[in-house]
């Protein structure tokens, strides 16, 4: 039975050779595609945190290669250490707290040197990660204890009072006066024996995490995404790496993992292309151009508010001349902000991409930074593995290049389902498997993808369609405007 990688390279030759896009059925397909060393491995029984830790730099490299730093403490965590700090955790929640496979383990913390320690220790032992935002409220985290299903929490020390009320057993990452009869993650680490694997394994088909997002509609639903979605993300961030020569880059991660931007990049994909990351627990401004400096930092993956700041902050406090490219995703950037950062930071590389939780982060990229100077408002082209429609939203009719509708997805890193929605889900997928994102955007001649603004968010206006993005462009170009948000108001 043929992949759908075969798929798409056999039909490829029916496609416009510019755009990917085939007028007979309506679909846009990538142009892009791996090469024999780049494929995706497809082994049933394979799971992410075995794939990402096989991906790790040759034992004599990995003693001194160094993954994290953390741009506060300094600390450093090489290959080596990272890996027997993942087994020995395995171990130790395997046999020391029973934790079995198919368990979901809820993570409270903002980003620390043990946030992917944490993440692929679960994912070994075929558990379930589940991760929240620090800020979350006590009733929120209390509602996706219980909607995921958790059996035992791990959080940071300052947000464990969050998790008391739930009753949920709860590890804490590092000692704390006020919990000092909690079990931490480091104690577990140091007693743990790495070599004792827990010996029912996760394989791809199985669930890997459950990631909460608003979805393409309506509240906070679970996302269902499978071990075969990580390991296909994974190796598509490796592929993105390698296409842009940057395995030699020194990344610089505020993006927060609980979040699928963070998870995906800094908590799994980053290992197997052998980077390092300088980690910040939480985002500052000042602190990150600090960084920037202090270890002269290459690349940032970094999402538009950053963008805008760093186009509005004054020149010279900070050497900022190591950087060479910068990242955008999250949210759409608008042109008027990336024409203004490449204006100022000419020798900076500067490549949106686009991505949903439920498509385990990315769906396009830029290759090269020519094509992202020549499309500064689009956010590059599908990644391979990836075909879209543009879909009226009217008459659900598939639509051509240049013409605005409705995006909908289709690859192997789509979320399986909703957990327990199942009128969320159906609402989200037809009947041939197509996400649909609640994106309106339009795919140019050349296959670029534009994104508009959420359909949800349009402002009707007297028979007109007013996408608030756009106006939130022309605000943010006057230099005395740091941000700006535009709602719609009843008159």
């Amino acid at each position: 039975m043929a992949t759908i990688e075969e798929e798409s390279v056999s039909l490829v030759q029916l496609f416009d050779k510019t755009s990917g896009f085939n007028l007979e059925t309506g679909i846009y397909h990538s142009l892009v595609h791996l090469s024999e060393d780049d494929r995706i491995p497809t082994q049933p029984n394979l799971d992410t945190a075995t794939y990402v830790l096989s991906q790790f730099p040759p034992l004599d490299q990995a003693e001194s290669q160094v993954a994290l730093i953390d741009s506060t403490t300094h600390e450093q965590v090489t290959y080596a250490r990272l890996d027997r700090s993942v087994r020995a955790l395995a171990a130790g929640l395997y046999h020391g707290l029973g934790v079995k496979k198919g368990d979901v383990v809820f993570v409270l913390s903002p980003n620390s040197l043990f946030y992917p320690t944490i993440c692929l220790a679960v994912l070994s032992i075929g558990a379930v990660l589940t991760t929240a935002n620090p800020l979350n409220t006590v009733a929120e985290i209390a509602k996706q204890v219980r909607d995921s299903g958790a059996k035992l929490a791990i959080a940071s020390p300052e947000e464990m009072h969050k998790l008391v009320p739930t009753g949920v057993p709860t590890l804490v990452t590092s000692y704390s006066k006020e919990f000092d009869n909690a079990l931490t993650i480091q104690e577990l680490v140091e007693n743990s024996e790495p070599l004792c694997i827990p010996e029912a394994k996760p394989v791809q088909s199985d669930t890997a995490a459950i990631l909460y997002s608003s979805g393409t509609t309506g509240t906070s639903k679970g996302v269902v995404l499978t071990h075969s979605n990580f390991i296909y993300i994974v190796k598509l961030l490796k592929w993105s790496v390698d296409v842009s020569n940057a395995q030699k880059d020194v990344f610089l991660c505020f993006i927060p993992m609980f979040h699928i931007y963070g998870l995906a990049f800094f908590a799994l994909g980053m290992f197997c292309a052998g980077t390092t990351t300088v980690i910040m627990q939480k985002f500052d401004f000042q602190n990150m151009l600090k960084a920037i400096q202090r270890y002269k930092i290459n690349n940032i993956p970094a999402v538009p508010p950053v963008i805008l700041g760093l186009v509005k902050h004054p020149r010279g406090a900070y050497d900022l001349s190591s950087l060479r490219r910068v990242g955008s995703g999250a949210a759409p950037l608008s042109k008027e902000v990336a024409d203004r950062f490449r204006e100022k930071f000419p020798w900076v590389e500067l490549r949106p991409g686009y991505g949903l939780t439920e498509s385990t982060g990315g769906a396009t990229y830029f290759v090269s930074n020519n094509q992202a100077k020549a499309h500064s408002a689009s956010s590059g082209r599908l990644i391979p593995c990836f075909s879209a429609k543009v879909v009226d939203v009217e008459t659900g009719l598939t639509l051509p290049p240049h013409k605005q509708g409705e995006l909908w997805l289709k690859s192997p890193t789509i979320m399986k389902e909703y957990l327990g929605n199942e009128d969320a889900t159906a609402a989200t997928f037809d009947s041939d498997g197509w996400l649909k994102t609640g994106d309106l955007c339009y795919i140019d001649r050349d296959g670029y993808l534009y994104i508009v603004d959420r359909i949800k968010e349009l402002i009707k206006h007297k028979g007109f369609q007013v996408a608030p993005a756009e106006l939130e462009a022309i605000l943010l170009s006057h230099p005395h405007i740091l941000d700006a948000a535009v709602i719609p108001c009843v008159a």
